[in-house]
């Protein structure tokens, strides 16, 4: 049996750096979440100041990454499918999973609130709509849903080009960066306005960025080289910032400084993607590939899953090392929901992750699941 279907992800024809991509940016993403779910429960975080360190030199380009790579695929789908039935997949993978996991996340923090003392109110599930940053990690579906409901719209009724997107990308971007700057709230818009220029470029970029024909040019280490040098330059300058005592915390060059953090976040992802053409021109490390596959469905439940890592492994095993702990809370939300998602698959809880059931991939499980079983009986 293959618990992580990673058969039938290894034999798609799909664009492979983009899954390696993703595969990279959702393991730093997780690592951002372990810190932070350690953060308050474990004292001695405190004397591995490395820790933070790492988290903090490895902000800033995470998540444009993410909406970047969204960006890329709605010429091809709008193409393909339309503009309706583009909105209706959104829903169907975006929309559907924010509901169903926000819900059941703020659900277990409102049971466990005696426990925890998290404060967070049955409020929080409208904050999921127009509020979503109250609500932690599920700002990110929100503004991915907006974002390309309103940029397909754009382009496909009133005929906008990636250009002129992306113009309008950086207008926003300034909005946003206005409404940071003076601590203000627009709750969902913010996030919209600030992300909707990555999603641009992303459509803007696509066609040079999905040709066969560049895979060599931008797998080279004469770009990577260069490019290394100059994020780590970056990276540490605004790490240096970041690390400071402020109301900000990590999010003081994005917040304060934006148009900084643009230039961060866009050196960042474009090591990422180079370093993603190179994992594609060798075919290596093929696990991130599984990961980035099922990046979204990670994202969907890993504060979940980490909290309750974090609670067996200290309560349960009284495992008490930092970096242990930190590693085995950091790889469980990593594995265990891509686990959960194949189990879902395979008994029939697909509908946990969206409201359409996906065939092939079920009709695969099947296949290989009467195959196990016919192998195991000829065995005995």
């Amino acid at each position: 049996m293959d618990p992580f279907n990673s058969r039938f992800i290894l034999k798609e024809k799909r664009w492979l750096w983009i899954d390696y991509d993703k595969g990279i940016s959702i393991i730093l993403v997780g690592y951002g979440h372990c810190y932070a779910t350690l953060k308050d429960h474990v004292p001695a975080l405190v004397n591995y100041p490395f820790l933070n360190y790492i988290g903090v030199f490895l902000y800033g380009f995470r998540m444009p990454l993410f909406f970047i790579v969204s960006g890329l695929l709605v010429a091809k789908s709008l193409n393909k499918k339309g503009l309706s039935a583009y909105i209706g997949d959104r829903t169907n993978n975006i929309l559907y999973p924010l509901f169903i996991w926000g819900f059941l996340q703020i659900t277990l923090q409102i049971l466990t609130a005696r426990f925890t003392h998290n404060n967070v109110q049955p409020i929080s599930y409208l904050n999921l709509i127009i509020n979503p940053r109250e609500t932690g990690h599920f700002w990110y579906l929100n503004a991915l849903f907006c974002i390309g409901v309103i940029y397909a719209f754009l382009k496909a009724k009133l005929k906008l080009t990636p250009l002129i997107q992306v113009i309008l990308g950086l207008v926003l971007f300034s909005v946003s960066a206005y409404i940071h700057v003076h601590n203000l709230n627009a709750g969902f818009l913010t996030d919209v306005f600030e992300y909707y220029f990555f999603f641009a470029l992303g459509d803007l970029i696509s066609n040079v960025m999905l040709a066969e024909k560049n895979i060599q040019r931008f797998a080279s280490w004469k770009i990577f080289f260069p490019l290394l040098a100059l994020f780590l330059t970056i990276q540490y300058f605004f790490t240096q910032i970041n690390l400071k005592p402020t109301t900000e915390g990590i999010n003081y060059v994005e917040h304060k400084l934006p148009f900084f953090f643009l230039i961060e976040a866009l050196v960042g992802c474009t090591i990422s993607v180079n370093f993603s053409f190179l994992l594609q021109k060798y075919r290596a490390l093929t696990f991130l590939r599984i990961v980035g596959f099922h990046s979204l469905f990670i994202y969907c439940m890993q504060i979940i899953v980490m909290t309750i890592a974090r609670t067996i492994f200290m309560n349960v095993f009284k495992i008490t090392y930092v970096p242990a702990l930190f590693g085995l809370v950091w790889s469980s939300g990593i594995v265990l929901p891509i686990f959960f998602y194949n189990f879902c698959l395979r008994y029939n809880l697909w509908w946990l992750y969206t409201f359409r059931k996906p065939e092939r991939q079920v009709e695969y499980l099947r296949i290989t699941n009467i195959f196990s079983f016919k192998r195991a009986a000829s065995s005995v």
